[in-house]
């Protein structure tokens, strides 16, 4: 079971359920990962609400990193989920909430 509070999220992707979270770490990865200089400048990115589908898959394997899960970029981007496209949109809206 996810723990909100700590802002995990549950997902299912490829069949399997995986827990993900944005840890600080994972928020660092993603600062270098995008060349944002900051928090604020991912905030502001993210809150524009367009979002590039290298980006989305930054997110979720930052966020599946950050819960434990050793998964590169590479394995990330062939994952599947339920609702294609807006499916994993939906999950980087959840995790970046």
């Amino acid at each position: 079971m996810v723990n909100r509070l700590r802002g995990e999220v549950e997902a299912v992707l490829d069949g399997r359920r995986h827990t993900l979270c944005l840890t600080l770490g994972a928020l660092a990865e993603l600062e270098a990962t995008l060349h944002a200089s900051d928090l604020g400048e991912l905030a502001r990115r993210f809150g524009e609400g367009r979002l590039k589908a290298r980006e989305a898959i930054a997110v979720i394997g930052a966020g599946l990193r950050g819960a434990g899960h050793a998964l590169s970029d590479e394995e990330v981007a062939a994952m599947r989920t339920e609702g294609g496209a807006g499916g994993f949109v939906r999950l980087v809206a959840e995790l970046l909430e």
